[in-house]
């Protein structure tokens, strides 16, 4: 297991504040950090499965997310936040994708600011569209 596999954490002190410095509105800070972390358990998975993370279907997400030894009942997660995890992990994958096609990049080479400047333009796009709406 590597050092980042067996941090407790979700996200860095360093990604938090990164998310946090771009001034997103609340639920697009959430859903970057949410992205971050699938992007990181994704990482995983894909070298457990040798398997590109684009290529990765819910079957091995969820076989994954099942034995993530961050995500025990000793540490306070039980069966119900696994399965709303790999909600949010698989809902997480359209974005990272949409971001991948964006940028160019496979997801695994996604960075977080380029994390953090797709949810800026969607949050721009989606303001201004609401600023149009009668």
């Amino acid at each position: 297991m590597d050092a980042e596999s067996a941090t407790p954490e979700f996200l860095t002190q360093e990604e938090c504040l990164e998310i946090d410095k771009s001034m997103l509105p609340a639920r697009d800070r959430f859903s970057a950090r949410v992205a971050v972390y699938a992007m990181r358990s994704l990482k995983q998975v894909s070298a457990e499965e040798g398997v590109a993370i684009e290529n990765l279907n819910a079957q091995q997400i969820g076989s994954w997310i099942s034995r993530d030894p961050n995500l025990t009942a000793e540490k306070g997660f039980d069966g119900s936040f696994k399965g709303f995890f790999l909600q949010l992990v698989i809902a997480s994958l359209r974005p990272l994708r949409a971001m991948s096609t964006e940028f160019d990049t496979p997801i695994e080479s996604l960075t977080i600011p380029q994390v953090v400047a797709w949810f800026k333009k969607e949050a721009d796009q989606r303001i201004a569209t609401a600023e149009e709406a009668p």
